[in-house]
């Protein structure tokens, strides 16, 4: 009898615990459970961070890593841009021509959008826009002007094919081929239709889905001169996104008689419904990937206008999703607290019940406990440090703004020296012996953009923000700090980034507030929460931009934080009333898909 040494050139390992890594169908043996097990891929979509703006009718291009999203309709048409990362979505430049439901082609940094929908009196357009990466640019116009058109290939030597003519929505079945500069005329369709899907290039494209005067399952293939039937989907439906190659496609979402997630995976001959349907079932949504096996869904009407990202992969990874989840309540409920340490290991501290607060209380991972309370009860805090070595500058106390310093041991607080500036709602970040203050307002509440740093004594004036601002987060170090957010007055998307002398103005934040909280480095921060309007909306800074992350479960501001990028824990604040909810923030994680092998 053959052997499994033999088949693959290996033994069969022996493990006490799974491997966290090993090749796809690679088998060993768990000497703890007694059992056979292997790696195996499969297939799964896993949530992604949600576009800036939910819509429908956008279009989508590139990569599951590299993804760019465009056009489409909210109460209106719109011209937003979008680029994703694989973490996030940033904006990018608008487009030129606001539409919904135009043709896409090319990637990221080298993109193609193309006819659509543009309202009365014209209602479509033969307009194309090409895409370096930050802005658009007038092209070539199509020679038909359509929309519910499909597209595939690359800015280049793109394809376009299908959609509805205006006026009377008249179903094409028209292709066009694009050089660059120029539409030409290819060969038809042969069933003509519209918002249907493509995936593949300009001499291997491929067409699925889509209505005629009903919904259909159509399939065709081009060859860069002709379009040839193959066979169809399982599911008719139109509406619906694609991604990949002519022999390696997906198709996803869409429109039967109701709106489906429903997914399915091309070949190159024939569709095969796979087992991972979309989350959020959509139609009229953006899709990108290549390979179809790393795919990406987003926007969409799913029957509200919807925000939600989904990654697909096909792997032997098991991907979780970044997401917030529900931690143990705070026993007091209040806002404007000051927080530090870890997810596991956190302080909060003073803040405003109905009444200033001096109310201290630890978290474990799973619940708060009490400890000392502070000398002064106050709010608008800054605050920074670990849960056995925390520092708490500054803030509101009942006789005005303070410049008051205190530092927490672990159970108990002691003074120490007092800031040179007397303010509230500042933003700290450091350490209880190398500790960082800076902005807020001072007496009587003009807003300041002054900078101190602690020693674990003595605060030392140093570099000023560029913005003076309260109500702002911070992150990071003495030497290497973050500051994002705030009130200016009115909520700011300003960031700058300290050296240890002086702050640099950065990339914006996506969206404006103040009031918000935060966690992490100066290269790799996130925020959260604020106002207004109040918002559990989350972003992550990579040390260069902001980009979109995963959304609180509830919405608030004056809201704690602490922690890291990946790991991070949001607390209190205001909904109203004031809150005492906890969310433990953690970022996408990828296990092996480890399987155990039976006789059945």
């Amino acid at each position: 009898m053959t052997t499994y040494k033999e088949i693959f050139g290996k033994y069969v390992k022996n493990y006490s615990s799974d491997p966290s890594s090993d090749a796809e169908g690679q088998v060993w043996y768990n000497t703890t459970s007694g059992t056979f097990k292997s790696v195996l891929a499969s297939a799964a979509w896993s949530s992604g961070a949600p576009l800036i703006t939910a819509r429908r009718g956008i279009g989508g291009t590139g990569t599951q890593t590299s993804g760019l999203g465009f056009g489409g309709y909210t109460t209106t048409n719109v011209s937003n841009t979008e680029e994703y990362n694989g973490s996030g979505w940033a904006a990018g430049g608008n487009l030129g021509t606001a539409r919904r439901l135009l043709g896409s082609a090319g990637t990221q940094t080298a993109g193609l959008g193309f006819g659509g929908y543009v309202g009365a009196p014209t209602f479509t357009t033969n307009v194309t826009e090409e895409y370096d990466g930050s802005a658009w640019t007038a092209g070539g116009n199509m020679g038909t002007a359509r929309y519910g058109v499909a597209g595939c290939g690359t800015q280049t030597s793109g394809l376009a094919f299908g959609g509805y003519t205006a006026p009377g929505a008249v179903v094409q079945s028209a292709t066009e081929e694009y050089d660059g500069s120029a539409w030409t005329a290819g060969g038809s369709l042969n069933t003509a239709r519209a918002v249907l899907a493509g995936a593949g290039i300009q001499t291997a494209g491929l067409v699925f889905g889509g209505v005629t005067t009903v919904v259909v399952a159509n399939t065709e293939e081009y060859n860069g001169s002709s379009w040839t039937n193959s066979n169809t989907l399982n599911t008719a439906r139109s509406q619906l996104s694609g991604s990949g190659t002519q022999d390696s496609a997906l198709g996803f979402g869409g429109y039967t008689t109701v709106i489906t997630g429903a997914t399915e995976s091309y070949n190159g001959t024939s569709w095969t419904t796979s087992p991972a349907s979309l989350a959020t079932a959509r139609r009229q949504l953006g899709g990108a990937g290549n390979p179809s096996v790393a795919s990406i869904a987003f926007g969409g009407l799913s029957p509200s206008l919807s925000s939600a990202t989904e990654e697909y992969n096909f792997s032997s990874s098991i991907i979780t999703a970044a997401a917030w989840a529900a931690g143990g309540n705070m026993g007091t409920a209040r806002r404007d607290s000051g927080g530090a340490g870890t997810q596991t290991a956190a302080i909060v501290f003073g803040g405003a019940i109905t009444a200033l607060s001096a109310v201290t209380e630890k978290y474990d991972g799973t619940s708060w406990s009490p400890s000392g309370n502070m000398a002064t009860a106050r709010r608008g805090i800054g605050a920074a440090g670990t849960q056995t070595a925390g520092l708490a500058a500054g803030g509101v106390a009942s006789t005005g703004r303070t410049a008051s310093t205190e530092e927490f041991d672990g159970s108990t607080w002691g003074p120490g020296g007092n800031m040179n500036t007397t303010r509230g709602y500042l933003a700290g970040a450091g350490t209880q012996t190398a500790g960082l203050g800076f902005g807020g307002n001072t007496p009587p509440g003009a807003r300041t953009g002054a900078a101190e740093k602690y020693d674990g004594t003595t605060w030392t004036n140093t570099g000023s923000l560029n913005t003076a601002r309260l109500g702002l987060y911070g992150a990071g170090t003495q030497t290497a700090a973050l500051a994002f957010g705030g009130d200016v007055p009115g909520p700011t998307t300003a960031t700058e980034s300290f050296n240890g002398t002086s702050w640099t103005s950065v990339n914006s934040m996506i969206t404006a507030r103040y009031a918000l909280a935060g966690a992490g480095t100066q290269t790799a921060a996130l925020a959260f929460g604020g106002s207004p309007p109040t918002t559990g909306a989350t972003e992550q800074w990579d040390g260069t931009s902001w980009v979109t992350a995963p959304t609180m479960a509830t919405a608030r501001y004056h809201i704690s934080g602490c922690g890291t990028q990946t790991v991070a824990l949001g607390f209190g604040g205001y909904i109203p009333p004031n809150s005492a909810a906890t969310e433990e923030f953690t970022g996408e994680t990828t296990a092996t898909n480890t399987k155990t092998i039976t006789t059945s």
